[in-house]
């Protein structure tokens, strides 16, 4: 793995050097735009949408439209904007882990001790461990700034980026059923149904199906074959009724589980 950031976790009045690595990776297959008459790659060109014409790098620049005007920013506005962060993740308070909200947790990254912090950076993670707490801070990443929280996380310390409260949208304008009432043997039912189905929690036994079969049809039309395009078939039962449909889950065989 290759460090994305390097910096320090500052604690109190204690600093410690660290280094930050992306703790997830792209599964997708890697798939180029091509012209299908000649196989040619397709390039993106910046272009002027005024005159049609590219325009170079070095020609572009950054702006905000404040009251039907562009701002345009420089650099030095962007370190401006959080001049004492660029390097320092600095815990600003200890939080409960469970008090967190999960629909704010972000990007995962990986903190490693840098030389000379390893003592320091074992005693923040045993601290975090024995008091179930989660350092709330704040940092800067390709000069933007992140709220993050650091967490104990086997024997290493996990920097989980969260999303600010003003990014979360409202459900206010979601549609839902307020006046539903339910019969006491439809809920048992799906009860019963829900403890059929149940199963410990195991990441492992559950692969990128689409990538497989995906990379499968690359490697037959590679080799001349046609591809065969599978028939969705879906299965209802012929009442309507809610308590028969989930009787007749019930009636089925346990699921197969994913591989």
């Amino acid at each position: 793995m290759r460090a994305i950031w390097s910096g320090s976790i500052g604690f109190g009045l204690v600093n410690i050097p660290v280094k930050l690595y992306s703790a997830t990776q792209d599964s997708h297959l890697d798939l180029d735009m091509l012209d299908s008459k000649n196989m040619a790659h397709i390039k993106y060109l910046r272009v002027n949408e005024n005159t049609g014409k590219e325009v170079p790098w070095e020609q572009i620049v950054k702006g905000y439209l404040y009251k039907d005007e562009y701002v345009v920013l420089e650099e030095e506005d962007f370190e401006a904007a959080s001049p004492k962060k660029n390097k320092m993740i600095e815990i600003e308070s200890f939080v409960e882990e469970t008090e967190i909200d999960d629909i704010y947790f972000e990007s995962p990254y990986f903190l490693e001790p840098a030389k000379g912090g390893e003592k320091a950076y074992a005693l923040l993670l045993q601290t975090l461990e024995k008091t179930g707490k989660a350092g709330l801070s704040r940092f800067v990443l390709r000069s933007q700034e992140h709220l993050s929280v650091i967490r104990p996380r086997e024997n290493y310390l996990l920097l989980q980026q969260l999303r600010f409260e003003e990014e979360i949208r409202s459900p206010k304008e979601l549609t839902l059923p307020t006046h539903v009432k339910l019969e006491k043997k439809e809920l048992d039912m799906a009860m019963a149904l829900v403890k059929q189905y149940s199963a410990k929690f195991d990441i492992s036994q559950y692969k990128d199906e689409y990538k497989a079969e995906l990379l499968k049809i690359v490697k037959a039309k590679a080799s001349g074959k046609k591809t065969v395009v599978k028939k969705m078939r879906v299965v209802h039962t012929q009442s309507d009724n809610l308590f028969d449909q989930l009787k007749a889950s019930l009636a089925k065989p346990d699921k197969k589980r994913a591989s």
